[in-house]
């Protein structure tokens, strides 16, 4: 190879890499705060709406407006839902789903989220005491 082709190679190369760090960039910063906000939804920091529907009839069959974390249990083919009623208050709603339900979460008070944010929460409640004793 003479040296032209080698230096178009390389600016090649360099190009695209350039062009991949780029969106590979955008795509982390939309995945983190995707996260944040998925964190302050399932700490019970948000109001949300869910909507079951009746995809047959186009009704709702369901809504529930509350700050409230919800997980989809591909097993059973339900949704998890817990809610935050008060201080300290919580409730439990499971929604078995079906070819002809679908669901909608609406964000309604939107999330004040830092896409920076990192935090680590020891929870006392579920950490066992320990009792350090010297013994000399």
């Amino acid at each position: 190879m003479n040296k032209e082709k080698v230096k178009k190679i390389i600016l090649t190369i360099s190009i695209v890499s350039m062009i991949g760090t780029m969106l590979t960039g955008c795509e982390r910063e939309a995945d983190r705060v995707s996260y944040n906000v998925s964190q302050q939804a399932d700490n019970f920091n948000v109001i949300r709406r869910l909507t079951v529907i009746n995809a047959r009839t186009d009704n709702p069959i369901f809504e529930l407006i509350a700050a409230f974390s919800l997980k989809v249990d591909q097993e059973d083919n339900q949704l998890e839902i817990i809610c935050e009623t008060g201080d300290g208050e919580y409730k439990k709603h499971f929604i078995g789903l079906n070819d002809w339900t679908l669901y909608v979460v609406e964000d309604i008070s939107g999330a004040d989220v830092n896409k920076y944010h990192y935090e680590v929460n020891f929870l006392p409640d579920m950490i066992n005491p320990i009792t350090f004793t010297n013994e000399d």
